[in-house]
């Protein structure tokens, strides 16, 4: 009840999977896990001279470590950080304390050895960002997966077109979703190749302190080794901090199919007020505390606030991260501390539209008066006709027939009845309805193979 943010409170429940990744004590793990496997590269792997080769069980030990970091751990670091006020050399402190008296003691300043901060904190979030998106994915392609069911399902449920809000061309209800579909399916495969990367070359990026007590050692291969094979790529070229510039191409690809979420969002709301869709109704709920007949559209509205608070967070990681005064500054670390929210907002956003899809019904009937009872869409389709045969001022004479008017199937047969045109043309317009005006729009759907249905 007194949580600051929601995301710990009222939707804590819907972003679970997410605090293993993001917490603060995540992070600490994350940190520990850092040192350890360093201090175990540079003895097993680079086998510096005055470190020892661990055996496996000795190694098993310093990973249990990470591998059993509990809350227990996490208030220890807490309480050597209130001493250090330095959170990351709170966690070399906590190594050293755990191996004294055992076999590790004499080896005890190899940990953390030639690191800046920054090298284990650069680190550290990448993981992070890697293991967020881990869980992300998934639910971003259940979504895609339950709007291309319903595309699928719709797709020969024909309705009215609507651009600048007005009536217009007609099309399916199964195409308009699958546009959706292809959109999100293009912004998740690039982001599904995003490299993540990382760095360890100390206080400025060159390695500085590494060369002057082991001149001989390839710090350069020593260290690509090591990020590679926590699953990162090397960046061989930074200052003391990794630049982020993958942070910010993640931050703004997230953030586009986000925003194409949100169209989606809206898209739906409207269809919803149109009554295009019905809402399933839960037993219990209130959708009104006055108006007892309410059911109001609250997952597609929940999904696009949580989805505007993610896309600021995004952008200003976008904006703010790949920009550092000279060598460092520290308004990356606080910043970089609001990463799991923004993935969380996503994540609850993903969840919010999920949710109001299962609720819906359409409203065949509605959608097919709409369609019977506006002939004037086919005013479209008679003007190209009479162009093709070269009648003068096609367009003009449809608009007065049409224009801000409803007309009917008798006097739209009329017109094109007395049009010159050959009787075949006439046929052909005649036999058309506004639901049989949908163009490709079936084939369109139809022909949309997912890459998730190919895996």
């Amino acid at each position: 009840m007194e949580n600051i943010s929601p995301l710990d409170g009222r939707y804590g429940d819907k972003v679970n999977e997410l605090r293993a990744v993001f917490s603060e004590s995540a992070l600490m793990k994350y940190r520990l896990l850092i040192e350890i496997e360093w201090f175990i590269f540079l003895c097993n792997d680079v086998k510096l001279k005055g470190t020892k080769v661990w055996k496996p069980i000795e190694i098993k030990q310093l990973r249990s470590m990470y591998e059993c970091f509990d809350l227990v751990d996490a208030a220890r670091v807490k309480a050597i950080e209130k001493v250090t006020n330095h959170d990351v050399k709170a966690i070399e402190y906590l190594i050293k304390e755990k191996l004294q008296g055992s076999s590790f003691e004499r080896y005890l300043e190899f940990v953390h050895f030639g690191c800046t901060s920054e090298d284990i904190n650069n680190l550290s979030y990448a993981l992070m960002i890697k293991g967020g998106m881990d869980k992300l994915m998934p639910v971003i392609t259940g979504l895609e997966q339950i709007l291309y069911e319903k595309a699928v399902k719709y797709s020969k449920v024909a309705m009215m077109g609507r651009t600048h809000g007005q009536p217009a061309s007609p099309t399916t209800l199964g195409k308009e979703i699958v546009n959706y579909v292809a959109r999100l399916e293009r912004q998740v495969g690039r982001l599904k190749g995003w490299p993540i990367l990382g760095k360890m070359n100390g206080a400025v990026g060159n390695y500085n302190a590494h060369i002057v007590a082991y001149p001989k050692v390839d710090w350069p291969s020593v260290s690509k080794k090591f990020i590679q094979g926590l699953g990162l790529e090397f960046n061989a070229y930074t200052t003391q901090i990794e630049p982020h510039d993958f942070v910010a191409e993640i931050s703004d690809n997230v953030k586009r199919i986000n925003t194409v979420l949100l169209d989606f969002n809206r898209d739906m709301w409207a269809y919803i007020s149109l009554g295009y869709f019905k809402q399933k109704v839960k037993k219990g709920e209130v959708g009104s505390s006055t108006m007892p007949h309410k059911v109001n559209p609250i997952d597609f509205e929940n999904s696009e606030g949580n989805l505007g608070v993610a896309n600021a967070l995004l952008k200003h990681f976008s904006d703010k991260l790949p920009v550092s005064r000279w060598q460092r500054d520290l308004t990356d670390s606080t910043t970089l501390r609001n990463v799991g929210s923004a993935f969380a907002y996503s994540m609850l956003a993903y969840k919010n539209c999920i949710q109001g899809m299962h609720k819906l019904e359409v409203n065949t009937a509605l959608i097919k008066a709409d369609l019977d009872s506006s002939w004037e869409l086919l005013a479209e389709p008679v003007q190209t006709v009479m162009r093709k045969y070269k009648v003068s001022g096609a367009y003009e004479k449809l608009k007065e027939l049409t224009r801000g008017k409803k007309i009917d199937k008798k006097r739209l047969h009329k017109f094109i009845d007395g049009l010159a045109i050959p009787s075949a043309d006439k046929r052909s317009l005649k036999a058309l309805t506004p639901a049989k005006y949908i163009g490709l729009a079936v084939t369109l759907t139809d022909n949309y193979k997912p890459e998730f249905n190919k895996s």
